[in-house]
């Protein structure tokens, strides 16, 4: 194998795979990425257990073949290397000499037998979405995934698609049993014959990372096709295929609440800052807000016996009988801080009921939060 490659090119594709390779595993070559030179163009590929990548770039190859390096130490070497072009070749003995001038790394490989293999599902419909909706919905929902491995099918987003009359939709959702992210799109009317599910599918975490990290590179559109347990989407340069968590996603329509609790209106930004002030007294023990309405007006008190007390004013819209009620500040946070509008209707639920955040004139978006008791 041999072949020359721009350097911030190759760098970019080495870069696509340290959050799939893994960092602590009985296998080694799993630490390893995959080299593969074939028709003019090189592959960079990674794999573990649920997730695949292959980056495809344009290359001058010598001479063809493939290898499996080292996917922390190959990103080092070549992030270190200054020049515009990269010679790579590899020898006899599997050892891969990167040169740029008179720089020189030796690197050892692992042949690429045993490499698991990630492949092109040929005849797989795929549908076209744009990217940057794509990430916008993971970043609104991605943060109330559980981390509860007892419960596999929370440990997920959902992802469903929905068709009302002409238009189609697609929803995402995410709970940890304490709170409820939900968003929802409309892919475009010239996508009348957007993928189409029975049922929603569940998209574990680490590859819902890898789906944002690739739409989050591209400015246009991606595609992505589901089949036989796994999510595929393709852009130009990239090929990611993430299996799919087997299960059943909980009813989350039972949770969101049929009757309107009383509604509170806050700019979005004084509530943030008010919040993550009272958040510097949380602790692993006790991270929960106080809030008290009442004209015109919210308290929040914040009281940590291991660290110390925080209270905060601010002006809100809001007329009728005082009320308290306590919430994990840390879930508001989270609800509050990926909306993108001025404006938040704060919906405190009647009794226990849960809270309600939504932007103001977006209803695509809304976050469900479970109240403390006092």
């Amino acid at each position: 194998m041999e072949f020359n490659i721009n350097k911030n090119m190759f760098l970019k594709g080495i870069q696509k795979t340290l959050g799939i390779v893994e960092k602590k595993t009985t296998m080694p070559i799993l630490s390893n990425l995959l080299i593969r030179t074939q028709q003019g163009r090189i592959k960079i590929i990674a794999a573990d257990r649920e997730i695949g990548l292959v980056a495809d770039y344009e290359a001058e190859i010598i001479r063809e073949g493939d290898i499996t390096l080292s996917a922390k130490k190959l990103h080092e070497m070549v992030r270190e290397i200054q020049g515009e072009s990269i010679h790579v070749s590899k020898t006899d003995k599997d050892v891969v000499i990167l040169t740029c001038k008179k720089e020189v790394f030796r690197i050892p490989g692992i042949p690429a037998a045993d490499y698991p293999t990630v492949e092109d599902q040929e005849g797989l419909p795929m549908h076209k979405i744009k990217g940057a909706l794509l990430g916008e919905m993971i970043r609104k929902t991605a943060f109330a995934i559980s981390t509860d491995e007892m419960r596999k099918n929370l440990t997920g987003v959902f992802f469903e698609t929905d068709r009302v009359g002409e238009a189609s939709f697609i929803r995402m959702v995410a709970t940890d049993g304490h709170r409820l992210a939900v968003m929802k799109a409309d892919v475009g009317e010239e996508e009348k014959d957007f993928l189409s599910m029975d049922k929603g599918i569940i998209i574990p975490r680490k590859g819902l990372s890898e789906i944002r990290r690739l739409v989050e590179e591209e400015t246009g559109d991606v595609f992505i096709g589901i089949n036989k347990g796994a999510c595929t989407l393709k852009t130009d340069h990239s090929l990611l295929k993430v299996s799919l968590i087997d299960g059943e996603y909980p009813d989350y329509r039972r949770v969101i609440p049929s009757e309107k609790g009383v509604v509170v209106g806050v700019g979005k930004n004084t509530f943030l800052h008010a919040l993550r002030r009272m958040s510097v007294i949380s602790s692993d023990r006790y991270s929960g807000v106080i809030i008290t309405l009442s004209n015109d007006r919210m308290v929040m008190n914040s009281n940590n016996p291991d660290v110390g007390e925080a209270n905060d004013e601010i002006e809100v819209s809001y007329q009728g009988e005082e009320r308290s009620v306590g919430y994990n500040v840390t879930y508001l946070i989270d609800a509050i801080d990926v909306i993108d509008e001025e404006w938040v209707d704060f919906e405190i639920g009647m009794a226990m009921k849960p809270a309600v955040i939504r932007a103001v004139g977006n209803e695509n978006y809304f976050c469900i939060v479970m109240p403390l008791k006092l």
